[in-house]
This record gives structure tokens, sequence and C-alpha cells, in this order.
């Protein structure tokens, strides 16, 4: 399988908390549909004390995960919001 380009779309997208609307991370996203995954290589700043859990409210929005073999966050649905 083809690995994600590095260099990544030039769109970025703000993706916080949906409980609590703490910031999380500014995220390079490609497409225009829902966010399901996030690479790690894309994510521009990163707001997170640990990762995959929010800092303000402490709850878990992703988990740890290889996506053809590239390291990557994979949502929960319902967590997070995107703007």
């Amino acid at each position: 399988m083809a690995k994600p380009n590095k260099k990544g779309p030039k769109r970025t997208v703000l993706i916080s908390c949906l409980q609590c609307k703490t910031l999380l991370f500014k995220y390079r996203k490609g497409g225009k549909g829902a966010l399901l995954k996030c690479f790690l290589e894309r994510i521009v700043e990163d707001h997170t004390t640990t990762p995959c859990h929010c800092p303000g409210c402490k709850q878990e929005f992703a988990r740890e995960t290889l996506i053809r073999g590239t390291p990557a966050y994979k949502i929960i649905g319902g967590k997070i919001h995107m703007k």
C-alpha cells in the first residue's frame, strides 16, 4: 500500500475537544470528508500533553495505531470538533 504524502495538503483545520472546547491540534487535512484518522507527520501544532487525551477534561479522543506503516491517531467518533 502507498504511504501518505509527507508534504500533505495545504489546507489546515483546527481540531478541538467537543466536550470542553480545548484546542487539541492544528492539522493539514486532505479532502472534504469527516476526520477519521490523523497522521502524526501532518500535525502542525500539538497542544496535547499526553497522546490521545484532552489536556482540559482528560477524555480520550483517539487511539494510537499504524495505518499503512505510518504512525497515526484513529479518532473516536463524536469526541472532537473540526473547524
